[in-house]
């Protein structure tokens, strides 16, 4: 009679993948310091709510988030939130950054923009070029998620000559005035040069001027070529087109409002290329959100078919 064999046991098998992680940032100023300004105290309403919101969808989410209100809204507070998730954040993982306050500008030193003429975010004690926001997010490791929000005016590469049209009656332009943005430049003009020149000393050993890349973005092939040199993969949705203006409200920006009202709470279902056409369509033609993509082409194709903010 033959003996039963009895099979081995085996060790369960893990079949649990990692969890992402999932940290966001913030900012949100109603005001900046009239000392960093030429005395222009740059009066909004509706940042802070569009800041507070924002984090609120985010922890809903399952992100941690960091909120920086007007005078927390610095630039050495929103660097080193930055540079503390690129540190903490790997492959798989996901940023999320929103931005709501005015937009501005300084003289362009390293020639990448036409007009001579760099964009900015206005923080509380001072401006951040968008050469240095692209040049931090450029930190990040391969493969991590990067969606970046900003509720503001910023001029764009071929109309910033052109003066923006006045905002309706009783409405408040997210746009630092052109004669605001001459006057603190000339009056900052060696500490806002020399943050370019470092940030374009230290991209060209690693990463491509992040301008010439959004600049080319119209051109698949010619953008292909240098996004890809762009390690982690960046969404960004503006608030307006580069001829337009932000609008300000009581509660929120027309931007974020419009945002919100899309998400409904999380009730959205669709990817972020419907989340984006949803957002436009219910905004007046007067202000068009606008997106931009950087990164690896494949791991940008997968981003952009996801659920917003999903982690």
């Amino acid at each position: 009679m033959a003996s039963k064999v009895t099979p081995a046991s085996k060790a369960p098998v893990k079949t649990s993948l990692a969890k992402a992680n999932a940290l966001s940032l913030h900012i949100g100023l109603n005001a900046v310091d009239p000392a960093a300004y030429g005395g222009w105290d740059g009066p909004l309403a509706a940042c802070e709510f569009d800041a507070n919101d924002m984090a609120a969808l985010a922890k809903a989410q399952g992100m941690k988030p960091t909120v920086l209100l007007t005078k927390k809204g610095t630039r050495a507070a929103t660097l080193a939130a930055m540079r503390s998730a690129a540190k903490r954040l790997k492959a798989g993982d996901l940023f999320f950054m929103t931005y709501s306050g005015h937009g501005g500008q300084v003289g362009d030193v390293n020639g990448d923009e036409p007009d001579r003429k760099d964009e900015t975010m206005c923080l509380y004690d001072g401006q951040l070029i968008d050469d240095e926001l692209y040049f931090e997010l450029s930190k990040f490791a391969a493969g991590v998620r990067i969606l970046v929000l900003s509720d503001s005016c910023h001029s764009g590469t071929v109309t910033r000559d052109f003066p923006p049209p006045p905002p309706p009656p009783g409405q408040r332009a997210r746009l630092m005035p052109a004669e605001v943005a001459r006057r603190v430049y000339e009056a900052h003009k060696k500490f806002y040069d020399d943050l370019q020149r470092k940030v374009l000393a230290d991209a060209a050993k690693s990463v491509v001027d992040p301008d010439a890349a959004l600049a080319l973005l119209g051109g698949a092939s010619q953008a292909t070529a240098l996004v890809g040199k762009f390690k982690p993969a960046v969404v960004l949705i503006s608030g307006c087109q580069d001829n337009q203006t932000s609008m300000d409200g009581e509660h929120n920006g027309a931007f974020t409002g419009q945002l919100l009202k899309i998400w409904n709470g999380g009730a959205f279902s669709g990817s972020y290329s419907s989340f984006h056409s949803r957002i436009r369509a219910g905004l007046p033609p007067s202000q068009s959100p606008n997106l931009f993509l950087l990164g690896d082409p494949s791991t940008l194709a997968a981003f952009m078919k996801q659920k917003p903010f999903t982690v």
